[in-house]
């Protein structure tokens, strides 16, 4: 495999394995704050990202100004899963832009989209990191809830606005994302600065909860080598969280699991480094810059 040009560029080599140890859908419950806070603090994961059509987003706000260190990133969201607790646009109530479902809520999957307008979508991204940024975020990424982003028509859109506010959005060479996006349009994007990811890994929310860590442990060691980014749904067990999701148990075991000092130590033994979005932001904004001057 090529060596990936962030790595080579943040001072690593082609057989380092790097990864970011993600924490999605901050903020979608109050048990996922808490979790993420701790977690960043004393744990393994590296970054997080938050939701902020959702009702507790002020609270993941509030915690965020009060830790500036925070590696914290927007979890565009689009979609509403869940099937007694939803959360819709904050842009628009017009039916007509295709993002609001019958009972006036995001659609639960966007595989279930008739006719969604991409512009009504820009508009919203844009108001969901506006949001954001207003309430004192220092906004390190972008990525998308449930990869809604990631489609013909649409994905274009999602990475403009990264480049529009020079933060990277999330891109991986993953084979399924190839199929979707093409390898011309990952590469091209590459090349105008933004940073792609070799790899993609999640802890699954599906099948057995138990026995987290060496499911996490067996992840690692089967990571090649390049630049991975590792999702998680770390949450606390509250009652909240065990109302709203049947996948409960595995968000508590992600959150026991990433604070478990034992797999901090496995990582070292085996090498692997975590790094956070920040250094890939400000590699972007530098890359971006020197695209930018080759074009003049």
């Amino acid at each position: 495999m090529t060596a990936n040009p962030a790595l080579l560029d943040l001072g690593f080599s082609a057989e380092d394995r790097v990864v970011v140890i993600h924490a999605d859908d901050v903020g979608m419950c109050a048990a996922t704050i808490d979790a993420f806070f701790e977690l960043a603090a004393c744990g393994l994961v590296s970054a997080g990202s938050v939701m902020v059509p959702c009702p507790w987003f002020p609270a993941v706000a509030a915690g965020c100004r009060q830790h500036a260190e925070l590696d914290v990133g927007v979890h565009l969201t689009l979609t509403s899963e869940w099937d007694g607790y939803r959360w819709g646009p904050l842009s628009t109530r017009d039916a007509a832009s295709g993002l609001l479902d019958e009972e006036g809520y995001f659609y639960r999957n966007q595989d279930r989209w008739r006719s969604v307008d991409p512009q009504a979508v820009r508009v919203e991204v844009e108001t969901q990191v506006d949001r954001a940024v207003a309430a004192g975020l220092d906004v390190t990424h972008l990525d998308c809830h449930m990869f809604s982003l990631v489609r013909s028509g649409l994905v274009d859109e999602y990475v403009s606005a990264g480049f529009e506010r020079q933060l990277p959005v999330l891109m991986t060479r993953q084979p399924q994302w190839v199929a979707a996006v093409s390898e011309a349009a990952i590469a091209g994007w590459e090349q105008q600065g933004l940073p792609v990811f070799d790899h993609l890994r999640e802890m699954p929310l599906i099948g057995p909860a138990a026995d987290r860590l060496d499911v996490a442990k067996e992840l690692f060691d089967q990571l090649p080598p390049g630049l991975a980014y590792l999702i998680t749904h770390p949450a606390t067990d509250t009652p909240e969280l065990r109302a709203i999701t049947p996948d409960w148990r595995h968000r508590v075991a992600d959150f026991d699991t990433f604070h478990s000092g034992g797999l901090a130590q496995y990582l070292r033994r085996a090498g692997i480094q975590v790094i956070g979005w920040r250094p890939l932001r400000e590699l972007m904004r530098a890359r971006r810059n020197r695209w930018r001057g080759r074009q003049m």
